[in-house]
This record gives C-alpha cells, structure tokens and sequence, in this order.
C-alpha cells in the first residue's frame, strides 16, 4: 500500500479512498466532510453572535409602555394605539425566541392593517413605533406597484428601501417594519376574480403574499429593474413586520349593507346599541376588506385589523400643541434659533382649527395653514432686529387668502 493511500483524516479518521476530498495541512490531514460539518459549526456561531447583538439592540418594551411612548406623539386613537401595542410587543417576542422555543411553539407573524381617512395618523403610527423599537423603517406607496415585467416597480423593490434604511445591513433590515401606504388602491377592480391580468390590481396583491408571509427574496441593491448581470442581495421577509395603511374610500357601503342598513337613515341597529353613523369604520371587520377588493389570502396574512378614528375639532386643536414635536412646538424651535421669541394666541389656535375642519385638510392640512401663515415672518424675521413674533387672529386672516385655503383643499 503506497504511503498516500495510507493517510487519513485527523479529525474522523476516515482513509482517503473513503473520503471526496483530503487537505493536507502541515501535520495534518482534514477530509470534505469535516469541513462541511465546521463549516455549519461557524456559521451558526456567527448566527448566534449577530443574533445577540441584534437582541441588545432591540429596545423592547411591554404593551402598556409602548402606548405611553405612543401617547407622546399622537392624539386620541385609543383603540389603534392598543392594538398596535400588543401586535409590536408579540411580533418582536417571536423575534426573540431561541431555537428550543420554536421546536417547541413556532409564533406566526402579526402583520397590521389601519384603515383611515387620509390625515388621521396612520404613517406617523407606524414611524413613532420604529423610532421607539430602534429598528430600520421604511415607506412605500402601493400605487406604483405593478406585476413583474411590467412598466413600474416589482414588489420586490419595496425591500430595497429598507436595505437602504439599514445602511445594507441586511441582518438589521430582516428585523425592520415596512409601511405600505395607500393598501386599497391594489384593490380587485372588479367583483369577480380577473380572467385576464389585473396588472396594479389583484395581480400585485398576488405577489405580495409570498412577501407578507415570509420567504427568501433577491434584492436589486439600489432597486429599479432587475436585469441577469446585476448582484443581488438575499432578504428574508419572515421577520419583517408589514403595516398596511389605506384610506378606503367608500368602504363604509361595505359596512352598512352588513350592518343591515339603508344608505341613509340607519333605521337597522347593530345589537340594539346605537350605530355611530358619523364613523362607520370603528365596525369594520374583514369581510369588508374582502367586499372592498383585497383577496381572502391578503387579508390573511394581516391579521391584525384597526382603525383611525376621522379627527373633530377638539382632537385637531390638541394635535396642534400637545404631542412631543406638535406643530407649534416645532415652529417655536425654528424661531427660537435665530433668538426669535414666539408666541400664538388661542384665537389664532382657534381659527386655524375651524379653517382646517371647514375645508376638510386634517392633520397634514394644519402643517400647511401654519405654513402659509408663517412664511412671511420666517422670511423677514431671521435678517431683521426684531426679538419676538406674535401671531394673533388677526394676522392669520390676513396671510390666509381664501385662494391659499382653496389651494390646499385641492392639495389635500
């Protein structure tokens, strides 16, 4: 027997004819399948390590204590904060389960759905959650969605915002939340299921199942099409926790034909309690979302439903001062920066509130009147002498011209 036949591996001792391969070291000999099994044995090391780094990163927090966090940037929403809450604290406890924990209970994903008038906080929701949990946060708008091979973005290009967010860490990334903004205008466009392609429609819904669900995803770094020479970089989705947000407009029909009920009148009643016609959508479940157009499989896999109550007068004027960063709070900080002492009367507070309920500009409509109101003074003031900047109610009818208000009712 020649001398190489007669080496072995040092690790297992296998004989070299038994073995693919053998590498020889200086006093040793290693064989294919040795390096096969160290080679799992780093990697899960590596795993574990990144996986510990990541769970001193998370900033995780009890139910009660992520909707005080809430409490201190957004206004009313009970019912949405609370939900939000337990579905953030259980999808980032499945985050954190070890490896014996998923043998045993393997916890499924609470993805979220918010249906809300435009304006009533359902991205500020969403992005104050991120900010507080200290992972990457991304937002995308389903309207420029379309299926792959047509003009438009695949669904897959939504990770790459994320990536983005994450500095391309994808490790990071596969823990983040992704915001799907306007969720209801992928909506079926008919009644019946599409024969031919719904191409922004059902056909997008389609694709995003995978995604919601959890699954292994090529991802083009910088987005854009995807061509057979790009490097990609491989996403798992099934730790990233989805929020879709839409506005649904006319989905309170859906809601009232259920509920048994005329168009107008509302003579039926719900349990025999009275039905808040003014806010239909505090009632929806998701038969609704189904009637509305998103398939059963969507709406299966966001399993938690909320809603945002629309915002009344009284809700919009405590938006205005009282969050952490309120509007007023903000324009204060800018003034103050060039040593601008600034004040606002409760008359002016007042009469920007009526202007934004009577033209129908919720939330984002405030940012816009005081924008429109300030600008003047935020542009002569810095190059001036002057030290303080009072704005009364008088001076907010003046700058706010009714083809100011009609341009930012059109803009809403």
């Amino acid at each position: 027997m020649s001398k190489e036949e007669n080496l072995e591996c040092s690790f297992c001792g296998r004989k070299k004819a038994e073995t693919d391969m053998l590498i020889a070291g200086m006093d040793a000999h290693i064989c294919d399948k040795c390096i096969e099994q160290a080679h799992g044995i780093v990697q899960e090391e590596i795993s574990d390590a990144k996986s510990s780094s990541l769970s001193e990163d998370l900033i995780l927090k009890k139910p009660i204590e992520i909707k005080e966090f809430l409490d201190q940037y957004i206004i009313g929403q009970l019912e949405t904060k609370r939900a939000m809450s337990v579905a953030v604290y259980n999808h980032y406890k499945r985050l954190l389960q070890t490896k014996e924990d998923k043998d045993d209970v393997e916890i499924e994903k609470s993805n979220i759905v918010l249906v809300g008038e435009t304006g009533t906080g359902k991205t500020l929701v969403a992005k104050t959650i991120a900010r507080m949990l200290n992972v990457p946060f991304a937002i995308v708008d389903a309207t420029v969605l379309t299926q792959a091979g047509y003009v438009g973005e695949d669904v897959e290009s939504i990770l790459s915002k994320l990536l983005q967010a994450a500095d391309y860490d994808v490790e990071k990334a596969q823990r983040g939340i992704i915001f799907i903004d306007e969720i209801d205008k992928i909506a079926r466009k008919g009644d019946n299921p599409s024969i031919t392609r719904d191409v922004s429609g059902e056909g997008v819904q389609q694709a995003l199942l995978k995604l919601l669900e959890g699954t292994v995803v090529n991802v083009a770094p910088k987005g854009g099409r995807k061509h057979p020479d790009q490097k990609f970089i491989e996403v798992d989705t099934k730790e990233i926790l989805f929020i879709a947000g839409g506005a649904f407009s006319g989905i309170e029909r859906f809601i009232s034909k259920r509920l048994n009920m005329q168009a107008v009148g509302f003579g039926a009643s719900l349990d025999d309690d009275k039905v808040d016609e003014e806010n239909l959508l505090q009632y929806i479940i998701p038969s609704d979302l189904k009637a509305f157009g998103l398939i059963p499989e969507i709406i299966g896999r966001l399993p938690v439903l909320s809603y945002m109550n629309p915002l009344d007068a009284e809700t919009l004027r405590a938006i205005l001062t009282e969050p952490k960063n309120s509007i007023i709070k903000q324009y204060a900080k800018l003034f103050g920066m060039d040593d601008i002492t600034f004040s606002i009367d409760e008359e002016a507070l007042n009469y920007i509130v009526d202007k934004a309920v009577e033209y129908k500009l919720g939330a984002r409509g405030l940012r816009s009147l005081c924008e429109a109101i300030f600008t003047d003074a935020m542009f002569d003031l810095p190059s001036s002498n002057e030290k303080e900047f009072k704005v009364t109610r008088e001076y907010a009818d003046a700058k706010l011209s009714n083809s100011t208000l009609k341009k930012l009712k059109a803009a809403s």
